[in-house]
């Protein structure tokens, strides 16, 4: 897991200084004005959309979209892989040594060839940040700017326990033909699993949040006993 080898391997290299020239060039270059070929295709909030706006509209003017959306996939897909990963980058206790090698392995699991740096000077600008722990929030809100200028509205449907395929389908139909999809855009469906929602579901779509969870239903309801008591 990369977490285990993130760990282990943080023990033994000595703090080195950060290339600090690559992220200010990331950051640079994300703070020039964009052109219409350039600007994030939505807006987003929160501070995993800001970063991910800007590192859509780095990777729109170095032409290296297609590959940076490959490498922040693949990212994603290491968190999901890896659950002891966010609490790993997250931890308040990392030094500059730790930092360093987090973004080396996490460049490992990209798969993708990053010649215009795009991704490697966004990992080290996280790092020097003290923001890596956005990351995994970054990709969920990059994969929504990628599918929003192919002209797809993403559906995020938190479950349980993963749901039949079936059901899924069902949900897709449904919301395809409602007001939540524009004329001539196409739904795109990401299922997840939480365990934490106890049961039920969450349907988010775009800014939208549609909350049908258990935890959501007893947190309600402790909220209305606790008004009556």
């Amino acid at each position: 897991m990369l977490a285990g080898r993130v760990a282990a391997r943080s023990f033994r290299v000595a703090a080195p200084r950060f290339q600090l020239a690559a992220t200010r060039s990331f950051a640079e270059a994300a703070a020039k004005p964009a052109d219409a070929s350039s600007k994030p295709p939505i807006e987003l909030f929160g501070v995993d959309g800001t970063y991910a706006s800007a590192l859509y509209t780095a990777a729109s003017k170095s032409q290296s979209l297609d590959s940076v959306s490959k490498a922040l996939e693949s990212l994603n897909q290491t968190f999901e892989k890896d659950t002891r990963l966010q609490a790993l980058i997250s931890a308040p206790t990392l030094t500059a040594s730790d930092k360093k090698q987090i973004v080396t392995e996490l460049q490992k699991t990209t798969n993708t060839q990053d010649k215009s740096n795009t991704v490697a000077n966004f990992l080290e600008t996280l790092a020097e940040n003290n923001r890596l722990s956005v990351l995994e929030g970054v990709c969920e809100k990059f994969a929504q700017l990628v599918s929003a200028a192919h002209g797809e509205v993403e559906m995020t449907i938190t479950s349980a326990a993963p749901l039949d395929a079936k059901v899924v389908k069902q949900l897709e139909t449904a919301v395809s033909k409602s007001q939540y999809v524009g004329a001539g855009k196409k739904l795109k469906v990401v299922p997840k699993v939480n365990p934490e929602i106890r049961g039920g579901l969450v349907v988010e779509i775009g800014d939208r949040t549609i909350d049908l969870s258990v935890s959501s239903r007893m947190s309600k309801m402790n909220k209305l006993l606790q008004e009556t008591l």
